[in-house]
């Protein structure tokens, strides 16, 4: 069953559970299940070794992995101490006086998101707990706000050159013959990223034409009715004397000592630049290093402030840590899931596909590479181990076309993004649920058409880039489809409604 088919029946046997299920544990367990039995030749004993040593503990003894928990965890407490400080409060009521509209809402949520480009963990949590108390004076639902918080995450990371993803792409790209250093790879790459560049278009227009579809759009309804779709154990604090900094000011200074974080693992003040500290940087060290100053300095600046007791800042270490409970259970189940996929060799057979189509018509390749990441990304859940294993098969390939290389490196990291925001089973989409604090098969089933309705789009780009190589024609020609599309959706929608 190596190398073959079979390597990805287990993630796809996982997400279509969870689809139909709506449950999202027992549907990952149920995937770790199968892949260990391949793993094991269905023997009992050798598939549960296989489960527990090389899946769960292999998953929670990565050290990336133990980071990035550590950064969960230290978030978690960092937003339930602005939360009972009254700081969540006090934005809230800000918001409702200054943002007056729903476009207004979902546009600042969006904004927030694009500035905060470093890493889509740290993206996808903090642009959760900042703008919850906006979307929801405006009744918009947790299901539409995670949507934009994923949407402008991995996709804007992967367009951002001072980012842990641009990093990751440097790293995996830097080592090989290509006569282009890593950065410089990434950089050129971007104007050809058309799924990340056209999601952008498809949430400003969406915010601005005001309607939804498909699930999203039940969403909607309910949230207008005052069903927005929280999990709960929120907690917000009227607390007087509470004012909006109680929130920015722990936020700012999460997000600066983050980034100073990721500088300092990269060697910055030990004369690395800024490009090159990032480059080399290792997020699950530096954002754990970043958020753990800025917790520190968060309980003794609102205990200064006198907006919180000391058991009460004490008493949210622990809410705060089981607030992102949920996130890391899922979080390792998924991680165990991909460490099993990873044994069965979908990496081989991945890259045996991409090999066999080199064959085919050359011109068309970016585009069947471009469905290549990202069905490997939408199964395995990972679309860092996608161009990890896409890009240096997509080098070799290209290297006496080099007109096409950009267009075949940049196929290569679209499609990843796609997969993994389309992934049920995505730490991304995982972050995305828990910062918009929502039921993560909700977040997937309402935001799967929005996300193939635009990889539909950018696959179209991709064939075409691959004949006319005008990256600026290809980008036109795709934001008019994006349009095209919804206005089509939205007449379609109201033929329905009369």
């Amino acid at each position: 069953m190596a190398g073959t088919f079979w390597a990805l029946v287990p993630p796809i046997v996982a997400i279509v559970l969870a689809l139909i299920t709506k449950e999202t544990y027992s549907s990952l367990f149920i995937g770790i299940l199968v892949g260990a039995l391949f793993v094991g030749g269905f023997n009992p004993v050798a598939s549960l070794d296989t489960m527990i040593n090389d899946g769960f503990i292999g998953a929670i003894a990565d050290g990336w992995n133990a980071g990035i928990f550590m950064f969960l965890v230290l978030l978690g407490i960092m937003v339930a101490l602005v939360n009972a400080a009254g700081g969540s409060a006090a934005f809230g009521r800000w918001a409702v006086k200054h943002v007056h509209t729903r476009t207004g809402a979902m546009l600042a949520t969006f904004l927030l998101g694009v500035l905060i480009f470093i890493d889509d963990y740290f993206n996808c949590l903090t642009v959760g707990s900042v703008m919850r108390p906006v979307t929801d004076s405006h009744k918009i639902s947790r299901a539409k706000l995670a949507y934009i918080i994923d949407a402008t995450a991995a996709p804007v990371c992967m367009i951002a050159p001072v980012s842990s993803w641009a990093a990751a792409v440097s790293a995996t790209a830097q080592d090989l013959d290509s006569g282009i250093s890593g950065i410089q790879l990434f950089i050129q790459a971007i104007p050809y990223n058309f799924y990340s560049l056209l999601t952008i278009v498809f949430v400003i227009a969406l915010s601005i034409m005001g309607f939804d579809y498909g699930p999203m759009a039940k969403a909607e309804m309910a949230a207008a009715r005052g069903e927005l779709g929280s999990l709960g154990n929120e907690d917000e604090q009227n607390v007087p004397g509470a004012s909006i900094w109680d929130m920015l000011v722990p936020v700012i200074v999460l997000i600066i000592c983050c980034i100073a974080g990721m500088m300092y693992v990269g060697g910055f003040w030990n004369g690395a630049s800024l490009i090159d500290s990032f480059a080399d940087t290792d997020a699950s060290v530096g954002l754990p290093w970043g958020s753990i100053i800025a917790v520190m300095f968060t309980f003794v600046y609102l205990l200064c402030r006198r907006v919180i007791s000391f058991k009460d800042a004490t008493g949210c270490i622990t809410k705060g840590f089981n607030a992102m409970v949920p996130a890391m259970l899922i979080l390792t189940f998924a991680l165990t899931l991909k460490n099993i996929t990873g044994l069965l060799g979908a990496a081989d057979y991945v890259a045996g596909l991409v090999e066999g189509a080199a064959a085919g018509l050359f011109s068309m390749l970016p585009a069947v590479i471009f469905l290549v990441a990202l069905g490997l990304a939408f199964s395995t859940g990972t679309s860092w181990g996608t161009f990890g294993i896409l890009i240096p098969i997509v080098l070799p390939v290209f290297k006496n076309s080099p007109d096409l290389l950009m267009i075949g490196i940049s196929a290569c990291l679209a499609g990843a993004v796609c997969g993994d925001h389309c992934s049920p089973i995505s730490d991304t989409t995982i972050m995305a649920s828990a910062g918009a604090n929502v039921n993560h098969i909700d977040h997937v089933s309402t935001q799967l058409p929005y996300a193939l309705s635009v990889a539909g789009v950018s696959f179209v780009c991709y064939i075409i880039a691959g004949f006319v190589r005008s990256w600026l024609v290809c980008l036109l020609i795709g934001a008019a489809l994006i349009l095209g599309v919804l206005f089509v959706m939205r007449s379609r929608q109201n033929a329905t409604k009369t």
